[in-house]
């Protein structure tokens, strides 16, 4: 997180992973409709409600976060887990999750999405990982970096493991959102032992909103509530005003967002197929794809380097505990993502020169 919001800004940039951002007139928005206070002690209400709409639950599983779901992570972990308490995170993953789990004093345990096999999880593995201590298990889905979907089954069998020993789920579902009408219900109505984490900042173009959420079942979802009192108090309400007024016009921002994806990730899977010098396979769902760079060709310090000199940029996999990798996001306005994929051309092509 320290290195995004630091990094050299570039202006062909292969590293956003959500959709570049909405203007504020495209959300057609009357000043006289907004205001700077309101009924939102726990929630503002509209906000509530649509928000429990548009993921088909009961609006008492819906806690609302004005910190996006980072924000939404912190709060879910804090409820869901004591200090030493043993966590289960797969790997590689999210960064900031794993600083989540030591800051609250976890025992951390791994459990391998490999790309050789799509990133996707091997449930037995995890299993082995599991003893009676295990209190929580921390996923991402769509994956962050590689965009891959866990299916139902694989998630349902996760959470018979975890209601075995008592522990729940917590499922970071923020680029769900980027497979729009297509994608699947949230983890959430797999059963209660499960924690949905999300928001409007990866999908939409919504980022400045900061509207994030947790979907948990009732009487957790409430002591996330009396909790956030101690880290967020009220959120800004014109804030809470816009994002309601975003979720209706989803269908809108999901067209635009559509375009751009689709358009982007052509560009994108043309590009591999012209390389010799990167392991991936196409991109087929999801904001991100995770290639790994033939070390024969270099390595991606050098490949960053060259590509900040040239006013690109991609997210160094080290930052996802996979130094050989890099991760491309397909968010940028697609004339500038065109540019910026014929520049980490230019920078391929540089390394592999003797």
């Amino acid at each position: 997180m320290h290195w995004a919001k630091t990094r050299t800004k570039v202006n062909y940039d292969l590293a956003l992973s959500g959709i570049f951002n909405l203007p504020w007139m495209a959300l057609g928005v009357n000043l006289n409709d907004m205001d700077l206070n309101g009924d939102n002690s726990y929630g503002y209400g509209p906000l509530v409600d649509a928000l429990a709409a548009h993921a088909n639950v009961p609006a008492e599983q819906v806690v609302t976060i004005s910190g996006g779901t980072s924000m939404a992570n912190h709060l879910a972990m804090a409820a869901a887990i004591e200090h030493g308490d043993e966590v289960l995170i797969e790997q590689p993953t999210y960064e900031p999750l794993l600083a989540l789990a030591e800051y609250f004093g976890a025992g951390i345990k791994r459990f391998p999405r490999r790309a050789e096999n799509n990133y996707q999880i091997d449930v037995a593995e995890l299993q082995a990982q599991v003893t009676s201590q295990t209190r929580l298990i921390v996923l991402t889905n769509l994956h962050n970096p590689s965009s891959a979907l866990i299916d139902e089954a694989t998630l349902q069998a996760i959470g018979e493991i975890a209601d075995g020993v008592g522990a729940r789920v917590l499922v970071d579902e923020v680029y769900l959102e980027a497979l729009f009408e297509a994608a699947p219900p949230s983890c959430v109505h797999l059963g209660p032992s499960f924690i949905a984490t999300s928001s409007l900042t990866k999908a939409y173009g919504l980022s400045g909103l900061r509207c994030g959420w947790i979907l948990a079942e009732p009487e957790l979802a409430q002591r996330m509530r009396i909790l956030h009192d101690i880290f967020g108090s009220l959120a800004p309400h014109p804030a809470e005003r816009l994002s309601v007024r975003a979720l209706f016009m989803l269908p809108t921002l999901m067209s635009r967002a559509k375009y751009i994806l689709n358009t982007n990730r052509a560009v994108l899977n043309d590009f591999y197929d012209s390389r010799l010098d990167l392991q991936v396979e196409h991109s087929s769902i999801g904001t991100t794809s995770f290639p790994r760079l033939n070390t024969i060709f270099g390595n991606v310090d050098r490949l960053y380097d060259l590509l900040t000199r040239d006013d690109a940029a991609v997210v160094p996999g080290k930052f996802f505990e996979s130094p050989e990798h890099f991760r491309i996001g397909m968010c940028a306005d697609p004339p500038a993502f065109a540019a910026g994929v014929e520049r980490l051309g230019r920078a391929l092509d540089l390394m592999s020169w003797p």
